[in-house]
């Protein structure tokens, strides 16, 4: 797949079939407009998505935004399904500001060559987001270009949106998340060495460290699962601080897994770990063999 991020000045070579918007959580909305570049690309048309770095919500709110998603996650979710190209667009006040005419001639016409462009019903481009589905398609046939339009996809009779999502995941409702995603919510990452105090109880465990911008659920303990290169295996993993262990004013946030029946070395290579379910609260306990203990009872029940 390639990649062009931090530029405005690319061409593509070719004719594409481009998908436009946010993509944060590739929940299933997100996944019927991919689909429909997808079969574009079985008709020779390279399929190319086409997003914003940093997304809106950051650039006009000045603030950091934590997304379900991080640029890495999305880029091996994209490369994943079979995107050709992924356009990461800066967004700066000055890019932000382009017409919405000169959005659609200059960079869907000209520098990607749209024959298809999807989108869905809330799509905003252009100066003060003015450009919307109307105006993509009344300029389709003067660029060229063919227009589908995906209606926004429900769940018990509400839409689904990186909104909706986002509220399960801050409430840890992983399995509402599950349902709203088509898949199990993730965290991605390479496996960092840690204090390595699980193997000393007896534990051994995997270690992720979450970016500053990536959604955690609630922290406590959950039932998971691990996928790495040999495969996908049960898991119990722990989001938090691990207060029992750490001190500080401001311990770091980690993802950590106890993986069932599980003995390779694993440092340094890069897991996904699915939340499925939330177990109880993370909490301190008053000595290490405390939580030794309540491990031991945290792994019995996960084997169930």
């Amino acid at each position: 797949m390639q990649i062009i991020s931090g530029t405005t000045d690319f061409l593509l070579q070719g004719a594409s079939a481009v998908a436009i918007g946010k993509f944060d959580g590739m929940h299933r909305g997100h996944k019927a407009l991919l689909s429909e570049i997808l079969e574009a690309k079985k008709r020779g048309l390279q399929a190319a998505v086409f997003t914003f770095d940093p997304p809106p919500a950051v650039l006009f709110s000045g603030k950091a935004v934590k997304g379900l998603t991080t640029r890495e996650e999305k880029r091996r979710l994209f490369r994943q399904i079979g995107i050709d190209v992924l356009i990461e667009f800066p967004l700066t006040f000055q890019t932000a500001a382009i017409s919405p005419e000169d959005f659609l001639r200059v960079i869907v016409q000209e520098q990607i060559g749209a024959k298809l462009v999807a989108a869905g019903t809330d799509l905003s481009f252009g100066d003060r987001g003015l450009g919307d589905c109307k105006l993509l398609k009344a300029r389709a046939e003067a660029y060229g270009y063919e227009v589908k339009i995906i209606d926004k996809v429900l769940e018990d009779g509400e839409e689904i949106s990186s909104t909706r999502v986002r509220q399960a995941v801050e409430a840890g409702k992983m399995q509402e998340a599950a349902r709203l995603l088509g898949a199990p919510y993730a965290v991605m990452g390479t496996v960092v060495h840690g204090r390595q105090l699980g193997r000393t109880l007896g534990f051994p465990t995997v270690n992720l460290m979450p970016p500053a911008d990536k959604l955690l659920p609630p922290n406590g303990v959950y039932r998971s699962e691990v996928e790495c290169s040999s495969g996908v295996f049960k898991g119990l993993t722990n989001v938090g601080v691990k207060p029992t262990v750490e001190h500080g004013d401001h311990p770091p946030m980690s993802v950590e897994t106890y993986i069932y029946d599980f003995s390779e070395d694993i440092y340094d290579s890069f897991i996904t770990v699915r939340l499925l379910t939330f177990e109880r609260p993370e909490q301190k306990f008053a000595d290490v063999e405390e939580l030794k203990e309540q491990l031991q009872r945290d792994i019995a029940a996960g084997a169930r």
